[in-house]
């Protein structure tokens, strides 16, 4: 119990003196991650629109497919993407395999799903005659799907919460993608299973309590947002 309580006030000190190792791995950690969901919102949210508003051959097999997507474990795509990246593999030439690119690669894959889906049920909600409507105000196609994404921003954005939050913790592609090198693919949750490995508890809590506190932020955020739909705010 005492050399938990150690590691537990060690960890907080390497927090709080600005360890340059830790705060390197946290930096790559939001990095990697951020520029993942940056690069999949924009194609999700055009699937998820016209998932929503169109009808075409093999759209209801789409939709069961990106909700079937939900539930594949991370080790799966990052073990797809290794043998695509890999030197035997098709994509080999481009030499990707253990960089940063290919756990973004791999966090993108895991976003996607989660940001179509959850769109997609944001715009369902909506009146399906908000778009004609903006339309026939006048609105062109650009202004009238700005228009909708704004009236369900708050479904959006917590179906953006809910993507980062699962790519930021996942470990199984990470590692698999980005080798675990330290200063350049190590990141939260690949630091975490090495050091706790090795018997580095400090490291390991201190890395841990980042993700904890990430959790609780994220949650705020949304129970804040929920609050705020629900009326009589």
């Amino acid at each position: 119990m005492e050399s938990l309580t150690d590691a537990s006030l060690q960890a907080l000190r390497l927090l709080l003196t600005g360890d340059p190792n830790i705060w390197g791995i946290i930096w790559i950690s939001f990095r990697v991650s951020t520029l993942a969901i940056i690069c999949a919102i924009p194609p999700a949210l055009l699937t998820a629109f016209i998932l929503a508003h169109f009808r075409f051959p093999g759209r209801n097999l789409l939709i069961s497919i990106f909700s079937a997507l939900l539930s594949v474990p991370a080790v799966v795509v990052g073990l797809t993407l290794f043998i695509l990246l890999s030197r035997q593999g098709p994509l080999g030439d481009m030499r990707l395999l253990f960089t940063q690119t290919a756990m973004i690669m791999g966090q993108f894959l895991l976003a996607f799903p989660i940001l179509v889906s959850m769109s997609l049920a944001a715009l369902r909600a909506v009146d399906s005659r908000a778009w004609e409507t903006a339309r026939t105000l006048g609105a062109g196609p650009m202004q009238a799907f700005y228009t909708l994404l704004y009236e369900v921003r708050f479904g959006l954005l917590t179906a953006l919460l809910a993507a980062y939050g699962r790519i930021i913790a996942e470990v199984g592609a990470s590692m698999m993608l980005g080798g675990n090198i330290l200063h350049y693919t190590r990141n939260i949750p690949t630091a975490i299973a090495l050091e706790t490995s090795k018997g580095n508890f400090a490291e390991g809590i201190a890395l841990g309590i980042v993700l904890v506190l990430l959790s609780f932020m994220l949650n705020a955020f949304l129970h804040s947002i929920e609050h705020k739909r629900s009326p009589g705010y």
